[in-house]
């Protein structure tokens, strides 16, 4: 698994044809009221449960300059450039289920998912 990480952190953007991340309408509402204040939105990953990686969002005063800005639905958007070759494809959505609210990944990418729900596999 070690070597696999070190792989992700060395790829070009040059390296292939990218499918891109987008946005549901629901999402793009999500994270426009995130950016509110003059803050942006990043998306990434981090190395987590049982299965290998879990799903990130934070908000910043300012993107990385290795961040890589998507537009969609109207809203903008940064993935952690060490993230794309793991979030490339993937639509993200915002659900809201009685109390509970939460982003959704549908990510093509994605090979074993844990079952709690909190990591994933590629």
């Amino acid at each position: 698994m070690a070597n696999h990480h070190q792989g992700v952190e060395e790829f070009s953007l040059q390296d292939q044809t990218w499918r891109g991340v987008t946005v549901t309408m629901a999402a793009a509402e999500r994270v426009f009221a995130l950016s509110q204040a003059g803050l942006v939105v990043r998306f990434s990953v981090k190395t987590s449960g049982c299965t290998g990686y879990a799903y990130v969002i934070k908000q910043l005063e300012k993107p990385q300059a290795s961040d890589v800005l998507f537009e969609s639905n109207g809203c903008v958007f940064y993935v952690e450039l060490k993230a794309l070759p793991i979030f490339d494809g993937t639509e993200i959505d915002f659900v809201r289920q009685g109390l509970n609210q939460s982003f959704i990944y549908r990510n093509p990418n994605v090979k074993t998912e844990c079952g709690c729900g909190e990591s994933f596999g590629i």
